[in-house]
């Protein structure tokens, strides 16, 4: 029996290699955005808030490599290393949001809330997954996804609602 992917309208059979390539794109995500968000680490506001998105960025970066050994066991001959850093960057398939650079502290923590929202409602969808490694992977990083989503959710507030110009720097961050 031939296996297919299910939305509200179709049938469509996965095409060969669709799992690894998806499981990679979810990891190379997590591993930019991991990367990006510790460019902070020792230069954050304040200390509390530089200990926080290291922490962030290293939820991730444990996101990532959960990805990146399952995608390693299903492709074969490889491993999490060699897929996080022995391919070339045209190779990468990471969200393009991710890839920003950190202009300033209001610019990376909208990145942030936005990402951490698309992954909490990914993740609820994936736990329901036929994978049910997959399901596992999405299952286990809820909780810090949640963190995540009120850490940076609480800054984008408090920045919004600030002083003149950081609410000036949330609006150019949105834009």
């Amino acid at each position: 029996m031939e296996k297919t992917i299910q939305n509200a309208n179709s049938k469509v059979p996965p095409s060969e290699g669709f799992r690894e390539a998806y499981i990679l794109h979810l990891a190379d995500s997590s591993l930019i955005l991991s990367h990006r968000n510790s460019e902070w680490c020792g230069h954050g506001p304040v200390l509390e808030q530089d200990i926080a998105i290291t922490n962030i960025s290293l939820d991730l970066l444990g996101l990532a490599r959960n990805y990146y050994q399952y995608a390693a066991e299903l492709i074969g001959d490889t491993d999490e290393d060699k897929l996080a850093y022995l391919r070339t960057e045209r190779e990468f398939k990471n969200l393009l949001l991710v890839e920003q650079p950190n202009i300033d502290w209001a610019q990376t923590i909208l990145r942030q809330y936005l990402f951490s929202q698309f992954q909490f409602f990914l993740q609820e969808q994936l736990q329901h997954n036929d994978d049910k490694k997959l399901a596992a992977i999405a299952e286990k990083s809820q909780k810090e996804t949640r963190y995540h989503i009120r850490w940076s959710g609480e800054w984008v507030i408090r920045l919004g609602n600030g002083t003149e110009e950081s609410h000036d720097r949330m609006i150019n961050a949105i834009n």
